[in-house]
């Protein structure tokens, strides 16, 4: 799953729900980087955290 992360994309963080919607700023060895509304920039372990990708219309 990790490495259908990229710059740009748009996530959530499936524990964290009042962290709101996130942006993927890199994805290096499954080290993601996430720029998110309400909480800032937070680097995640893709391999312990299963972000949930957002598709918008």
């Amino acid at each position: 799953m990790e490495d259908l992360l990229e710059p740009g994309m748009l996530v959530r963080h499936p524990q964290k729900p009042e962290w709101g919607l996130g942006q993927v700023q890199s994805n290096i060895n499954g080290r993601v980087t996430v720029m998110f509304e309400d909480e800032g920039k937070v680097v995640i372990d893709a391999t312990r955290v299963e972000l949930e990708i957002v598709i918008t219309p």
